[in-house]
């Protein structure tokens, strides 16, 4: 959803400081002090800023959300760990009661009370040498029954835990999404109360991308997967943008990046701060198609770079995926995956 700074059109400009120098020679003559900044760039500005604060809203969304996808799957691990284990116990329950009723049935009395009255003293000293083995084997499978109840009682521990902690993600995922739904609505609102030139105006400035492939200059891929995610990330060029998506038909910024390095067999993490740390940091100058570069100082926004000074991203709602300088936005991060 890059809010990033976008190139104006420079007919519009001329058009708006032809306007103000019109409005600032009527205001002299009537004695008045015109302003400095038409409304509807206010407007465009806070458009602008709202975008790029929705953007970062999204980003922690993802985050959120990817940490919620990793709990539910240690949650169903440790749940399918205790499942398994109750069975062991059941399993060792069993043994031990049997094991009680042999010995049960074996008599209660004293041992040399029961030598002296057996009419087989050799068969009672063979059957005491089994009891004393069932009652070792005993002690030994209660030992390993006591050990698998407090393995037990930690696996619930740590389930009741993960489950805390996933139902505290469930939360965060939901604030951030009504986060970024309040800040698009809000842009939509300021875009809605633009004339009809105003807004063709914005619309024409803020989609200085283009579509079509532009030169982009000798340099190669610097591997092979590097290649074939830049081939991903071409094919997605006029999809739209859709927060929270990680296509195919439609990508926030983080999500185009994952995507096209999925269809090199490349795992890169879900946002767009982790991704600025999923390889190595290279300056800028050296850049190669298939570099993922990041921006702002948070990784709020990510696009992969193409060559010559291009980058493709999704980036902002109602702008596809599309190529832009990749000076859009100060402070660009390089990353070779």
């Amino acid at each position: 959803m890059g809010s990033h700074r976008r190139l104006a059109s420079p007919g519009f400009d001329r058009g708006a400081n032809a306007a103000l120098c019109v409005m600032s020679a009527a205001a002299a003559a009537l004695g008045v002090t015109p302003a400095t900044a038409a409304p509807q760039d206010d407007t465009r500005a806070m458009v602008d800023r709202l975008y790029e604060e929705a953007e970062k809203a999204t980003e922690a969304y993802n985050k959120a959300d990817e940490r919620a996808d990793a709990l539910r799957e240690q949650v169903g691990r440790a749940q399918d760990r205790i499942a398994r284990q109750q069975e062991h116990i059941n399993s060792k329950r069993d043994v031990l009661g049997s094991l009680a009723g042999a010995q049960y049935r074996s008599g209660g009395l004293d041992p040399s009370l029961a030598l002296l009255l057996s009419d087989d003293p050799e068969d009672y000293l063979d059957k005491a040498a089994a009891l004393a083995r069932i009652s070792a084997h005993q002690a030994g499978e209660l030992k390993e029954l006591q050990d698998a109840m407090r393995e037990l009682a930690q696996e619930r521990a740590e389930a009741t835990g993960k489950l805390v902690e996933l139902e505290k993600s469930r939360k965060a995922v939901a604030g951030h999404k009504r986060t970024v739904e309040r800040k698009l609505a809000e842009a939509r609102r300021l875009l809605n109360s633009l004339t009809a030139s105003d807004r063709a105006a914005y619309d024409r400035a803020s989609r200085s991308g283009r579509m079509d492939l532009p030169d982009l200059g000798g340099v190669g891929p610097a591997s092979g997967r590097a290649a074939a995610a830049v081939a991903a990330a071409q094919s997605a060029l006029g999809r739209p943008y859709i927060w929270g998506a990680n296509g195919p038909s439609g990508f926030d910024c983080s999500g185009l990046i994952q995507w096209s390095y999925a269809q090199a067999g490349v795992s890169l993490p879900r946002t767009s701060q982790g991704q600025r740390y999923a390889g190595r940091q290279v300056p800028l100058s050296e850049a190669r198609p298939g570099d993922v570069v990041t921006y702002r100082s948070d990784a709020s926004h990510v696009g992969m770079y193409m060559g010559n000074g291009q980058v493709i991203h999704a980036p902002y709602p109602g702008a596809p995926v599309r190529y832009d300088p990749v000076g859009m936005i100060p402070g660009a991060t390089v990353t070779r995956v």
